[in-house]
C-alpha cells in the first residue's frame, strides 16, 4: 500500500511540458547528464520515440529534475524519484549521489524494461564497453563490488573504534575497541575517492545497494 501511494504522489508531481527541442548529448556532460531513450508503439500502430533527460549538477531548486521528451519536444517534468505516465505503462526514474540508479519502463502488467542509454553519454559507452568486452566488463563490476565492500568494512571499523572511545560511550559495557587497520589522512582520502569511484561506476549501470553505495555516499 506505501509503495502505490508513493507511486501516486509521483504521478502527481508530473507537470505538462513546454515543447522545447531535445538538445543533443555533448561529450562534456559524461558526468552531470543522463539520457535514456525508449521507443514504443501505439494502438494505431505508430512509433513513439520517449527520451529521458536528467541533469545530475541542475539543483539550484535544492532537487534535481526528469525531463520527458516525446518525440523530441519537452513533454513533461518532475522532480525525482518520478514517474511518467507513457504508452501504455510508466516509466519511473529515480537518482543517487552517484547518478542514476533506476530508469525503467514498467507497463500496465508490471513487466520492466531498462531504457536504453544515449550512445555518447557516459552511461552508453559504459554499455558498448559490456557489449564489446563482455569479460572485462564483468571484471570491472566486480571490482568495483569489491572496493565499496572493503570501504563498508574500514567504515564499521573507524565507527566502532570511535564509539567506544567516546568519553560516555559503550566502552564501559563493552571494553575500547581498536581498529586492526590504522589509515592516514591521505590514506582515507584514497579510499573515499576510490569508493567514489566504484559507486560511480556501478551507477552507469544503474546498480545500486543501499549498504554498499548509499554507505560510500
Amino acid at each position: 500500500m506505501l509503495k502505490e501511494w508513493r507511486h501516486r504522489r509521483a504521478v502527481q508531481r508530473v507537470k505538462p511540458g513546454d515543447g522545447r527541442p531535445l538538445k543533443r548529448f555533448r561529450w562534456w556532460q559524461m558526468l552531470t547528464r543522463a539520457l535514456f531513450h525508449l521507443r514504443l508503439t501505439d494502438d494505431a500502430g505508430r512509433q513513439m520515440v520517449y527520451a529521458v533527460d536528467v541533469r545530475h549538477q541542475n539543483q539550484s531548486e535544492g532537487y534535481v529534475k526528469a525531463h520527458l521528451y516525446l518525440d523530441g519536444r519537452h513533454h513533461a517534468e518532475s522532480k525525482v524519484p518520478a514517474v511518467f505516465p507513457v504508452q501504455g505503462g510508466t516509466v519511473e526514474v529515480r537518482t543517487s549521489a552517484f547518478g542514476l540508479k533506476r530508469c525503467h519502463y514498467v507497463t500496465a502488467e508490471g513487466v520492466e524494461h531498462q531504457l536504453v542509454p544515449d550512445p555518447a553519454s557516459a552511461e552508453g559507452r559504459r554499455a558498448r564497453l559490456d557489449r564489446a568486452h563482455h569479460a572485462l566488463s564483468r571484471w570491472i563490476g566486480i571490482l568495483s563490488s569489491i572496493v565499496l565492500v572493503i570501504g563498508l568494512i574500514l567504515l564499521i571499523l573507524q565507527l566502532a573504534e570511535q564509539v567506544t572511545r567516546a568519553p560516555e560511550g559503550v566502552a564501559q559495557y563493552v571494553g575500547t575497541f581498536t581498529s586492526p587497520i590504522d589509515l592516514s589522512a591521505w590514506g582515507n582520502v584514497v579510499v573515499g575517492l576510490v569508493t567514489v569511484a566504484a559507486s560511480t561506476e556501478r551507477a552507469l549501470r544503474l546498480r545500486y545497494n543501499w549498504l554498499l553505495d548509499g554507505g560510500a555516499g
